[in-house]
C-alpha cells in the first residue's frame, strides 16, 4: 500500500486560504468560509470549485440556516492525504495517522524496540491511496532543527533506535523532528490542564526530567533548539562537588527515586518497590517509608519549578511525566513552591501518556496544511 507524497496542484492564492481554513474549521459552508477566510463570497465560490476540481475539497452534505434556505456544506476531499506522528518514547512507541483536518485515521502502540512493525501498522491502516503530507518524529533531545526526508536526530540519543525505525518511513514525504516535551505542551495548551492559558511551564518528571514553556500561545525552542533542556542545568552547587552534566536528571528521575526507595526500605516492610510505580501504590496505601520517599520527590520537584519560575515566571506550571503527572505529589510540590516562590498555579497534566503523540500529531496537521498551501501561486 503506498502512501508516497502526491504532487500537490498550483493553488491560487484564494484556493489556498480556503484551504487552510477548511483544514481548521473540519467543515463549513461557503458563507462560513468566506467569513473565516475574510473573503467575498464570489471568490469563496470560485475557490471551492478549484479545490473541488483538484480533490483537495469535497461536499459532504448540506444545512438549514435561519432562514430555513439550505447550504452546501464541505470537507477536506480524498486528495487532501493525511500525516504521520510518532512519539519514539524511552518505553513505548506511539504512532497516530490523522487527516489534515485532525481526524484520527489510525493509530499503533508497541515497544521502543518495535517501533518499525509499529509504524508499518499505522501506515498500513490509513485510507488506501492517501497521499502523506508530513511525518513528525517526537524524540528526547533536539538540539537542532533538521527538516527534510534525510533528516536525523541532533544526538546520539535517539540515534539507532531513529534509524532503525526509518526503514519504515514511507519515502519522500517529509520528516520533522520535534522535542517530545514540546509535544506534550502543545497537547496541554490545546486539550489539556492549560487549555485558554497563554504562557505556562509543562514540567516532564520520569525517567528524564524536561520542560516545554509556552509564551503567547506558541513553544518556545531557543537558538539552538534546547529550549527547557532542564537536565544540562549545573547540579549540585556545593563544596568541593563538580557539576556534572545531566547530573540533576540522574538525581530526580524515576531511576535514583527507586534506588532512594530501596536504600531506606527497612526490612520488616515487606518487598522493596522495584518501580515507581510500585512505590506510588505503596504510598496510596499509606506504607510510611514509600510516603516519605513520595513527598521527598515532591519537595524536589518544588524546588526545580520553584527554579523554573524564578526564570519565567509563567503563571502555570503543569506537571506531566510517568511520575510528576501522579496525584499524589501536587501538594508537596506546592508547598514547596509556596515556601520558595511568589504565587504560581501548579497543576497536573490532563492528557497523561497520550500527550507527546497527541501534540506530535497537531505539529504534524500544520506541516501538513503548510505542504499544501505553501504552492499557492496565483494565476495568470
Amino acid at each position: 500500500m503506498e502512501h508516497d507524497v502526491a504532487e500537490v496542484p498550483r493553488l491560487s492564492e484564494s484556493a489556498s486560504a480556503v484551504f487552510a481554513v477548511l483544514a481548521r474549521a473540519g467543515t463549513a459552508t461557503r458563507p462560513q468560509l468566506a467569513s473565516l477566510a475574510g473573503l467575498s463570497k464570489p471568490t469563496v465560490s470560485s475557490a471551492v470549485a478549484e479545490l473541488e476540481n483538484a480533490r483537495l475539497a469535497a461536499h459532504s452534505g448540506t444545512a438549514s440556516g435561519a432562514t430555513g434556505r439550505s447550504a452546501a456544506v464541505y470537507g477536506l476531499g480524498p486528495a487532501a492525504g493525511a500525516v504521520l506522528a510518532v512519539d519514539l518514547g524511552p518505553a513505548l512507541t506511539r504512532v497516530r495517522g490523522c487527516a489534515l483536518d485532525g481526524t484520527l485515521l489510525a493509530q499503533a502502540t508497541g515497544s521502543r524496540g518495535e517501533a518499525a512493525d509499529v509504524v508499518r501498522e499505522a501506515v498500513f491502516a490509513l485510507p488506501d491511496g492517501a497521499p502523506l503530507r508530513s511525518i513528525v518524529v517526537a524524540v528526547g533531545d533536539v538540539t537542532a532543527e533538521q527538516d527534510g526526508a534525510g533528516a536525523r536526530p541532533a544526538t546520539a540519543k535517539a540515534g539507532p533506535v531513529f534509524d532503525a525505525m526509518a526503514v519504515a518511513l514511507p519515502r519522500g514525504v517529509p520528516v520533522h523532528l520535534e522535542n517530545n516535551v514540546n509535544c506534550a505542551a502543545l497537547a496541554e495548551l490545546h486539550e489539556g490542564a492549560a487549555r485558554g492559558r497563554a504562557s505556562f511551564g509543562y514540567l516532564r518528571i520520569g525517567v528524564g526530567i524536561g520542560l516545554g514553556i509556552v509564551v503567547g500561545g506558541q513553544v518556545l525552542r531557543g537558538a539552538n533548539g534546547a529550549a527547557g533542556e532542564l537536565a544540562r542545568l549545573p547540579y549540585p552547587w556545593d563544596d568541593g562537588v563538580e557539576p556534572r552534566q545531566e547530573a540533576l536528571e540522574e538525581y530526580i528521575g524515576a531511576r535514583s527515586l527507586v534506588r532512594r526507595a530501596a536504600e531506606a526500605w527497612p526490612d520488616g516492610d515487606g518487598p522493596c518497590p522495584r518501580t515507581a510505580d510500585e512505590l506510588f501504590a505503596l504510598a496510596q496505601e499509606g506504607r510510611p517509608t514509600a510516603r516519605t520517599v513520595v513527598d521527598r520527590h515532591a519537595a524536589d520537584i518544588g524546588r526545580l519549578a520553584a527554579a523554573v519560575t524564578a526564570v519565567l515566571d509563567p503563571g502555570l506550571i503543569v506537571l506531566g511525566g510517568s511520575t510528576g503527572a501522579d496525584p499524589q505529589l501536587l501538594a508537596g510540590v506546592r508547598a514547596e513552591m509556596a515556601r520558595l516562590s511568589w504565587p504560581t498555579e501548579v497543576v497536573s497534566s490532563t492528557v497523561g501518556d497520550l500527550g507527546t503523540v497527541v501534540g506530535a500529531s497537531r505539529l504534524a496537521v500544520a506541516r501538513g496544511v503548510q505542504t499544501v498551501t505553501d504552492v499557492a501561486r496565483a494565476k495568470d
